[in-house]
């Protein structure tokens, strides 16, 4: 088993955010987290990889701190949920997050060598490099330009690239597809599904159902911080209520 996560719930304050969700990733599939905007997922995504517990300890003492994570989390058959993220990058747990959060006011390349910082070795480095420039050759085009000026979808690419630079097992991809336009949402698609041809799982949330379809094995669909369903594409689209009420299709 890649990652295990067992009845995670998170409280902002008094408000239940996660309600005991548990979901699985198996060592050679990819899985989607599927639901509308507030179900939870993001939030999901941020307590598997360490960002909750980041923000809970950067926030200590104040009002926005009283977060609480409760479960187990198991990555790569070690529990992980007391660890902090630089940890878990270690590891090979990676997020990309949502609306790319990218340095914008950094080169293309100096984003990209921000995601090898746990790394030490040069050689390494410029061979991830290379890995990215192969799969979203634009990146390798504006290396040297402002980051903050690329397109939406140019931003998301060196989002994605920015996160492979760690080298991940698994990569945990919050709303890929959010705001592009279709023939760049299909150029990242295509991205991705090189990501998964090179061995790297991937665990995505997505609103765009189809898209995720076109990545995953399984999905779980979240609503109001639980799950409601799971299965494949074909099992979710035979369930007329999980495809009108959850899934928007």
């Amino acid at each position: 088993m890649l990652l295990e996560v067992k009845d995670l719930t998170v409280h902002f304050e008094t408000a239940m955010v996660l309600n005991r969700v548990s979901l699985k990733v198996e060592e050679r599939e990819s899985v989607g987290i599927l639901g509308p905007n507030g179900a939870g997922k993001s939030t999901l995504l941020r307590a598997i990889t360490g960002l909750l517990r980041w923000q809970r300890e950067s926030l200590r003492g104040t009002k926005h701190g009283n977060i609480r994570v409760e479960g187990e989390i198991r990555f790569d058959g070690k529990r992980i949920e007391g660890m902090m993220p630089h940890q878990l990058v270690k590891m090979g747990l990676i997020h990309c997050p949502e609306r790319r959060r990218i340095f914008r006011e950094m080169t293309v390349l100096e984003n990209l060598k921000a995601g090898a910082y746990s790394y030490g070795d040069r050689g390494e480095m410029e061979e991830n490099l290379e890995r990215v420039y192969k799969l979203f050759p634009v990146l390798e085009e504006r290396k040297n330009q402002v980051a903050g000026t690329l397109s939406g979808g140019e931003q998301q690419m060196l989002a994605v690239g920015r996160a492979l630079m760690s080298r991940p097992k698994l990569l945990c991809i919050d709303e890929p597809s959010l705001g592009l336009a279709p023939k760049m949402k299909g150029k990242l698609l295509e991205g991705i599904k090189e990501i998964q041809r090179s061995g790297v799982r991937i665990l995505i949330a997505e609103q765009d159902v189809n898209f995720a379809f076109a990545l995953t094995r399984r999905n779980y669909v979240l609503s109001q911080g639980k799950v409601v369903a799971e299965g494949t594409k074909d099992r979710l689209l035979k369930n007329e209520t999980i495809r009108k009420s959850y899934l928007g299709l």
